[in-house]
């Protein structure tokens, strides 16, 4: 079984959308191992996008992504990590097709409704960043 971490955005929250793309999950019998709501601050921002930190259009994505919590999941299945890659489409809203998560729900590049991690990797290290505290009980 494979583990990926899910972030649904502030747009997902906002516009009221978190339960039909976790029900898309869900539908494709990826279980849910554990969820929390998080107040994304500077340090875990410049942590999780450490690697377009020092890019210009990093303080607009630091701006959204605090603007309100995000809610973060960890989801296991198999091959979960490329399978949600799939349900969500490609990062750009305005090009995901119709029937992908960000086709239907998302609006550009930024308000894509989710993260997802790309790789069994960096699930493993983003799993870690966002539930280091329930790993460490489990």
């Amino acid at each position: 079984m494979e583990r990926t971490l899910i972030l649904l955005k502030p747009d997902c929250l906002e516009n009221q959308v978190a339960g039909q793309v976790i029900s898309r999950f869900e539908e494709k019998n990826y279980g849910i191992i554990a969820t929390r709501m998080v107040q994304l601050d500077d340090a875990l921002l410049a942590e999780h996008y450490a690697h377009v930190a020092d890019l210009p259009f990093f303080p607009e994505i630091a701006a959204f992504m605090s603007s309100r919590p995000v809610l973060a999941m960890i989801l296991e299945g198999q091959n979960v990590v490329q399978g949600v890659r799939d349900l969500l489409g490609p990062t750009d809203s305005t090009t995901a097709p119709k029937g992908t998560i960000r086709g239907d729900l998302g609006t550009d590049r930024m308000r894509n409704v989710a993260h997802a991690s790309d790789s069994p990797e960096n699930a493993q290290v983003e799993i870690e960043r966002f539930f280091s505290d329930l790993l460490a009980t489990a």
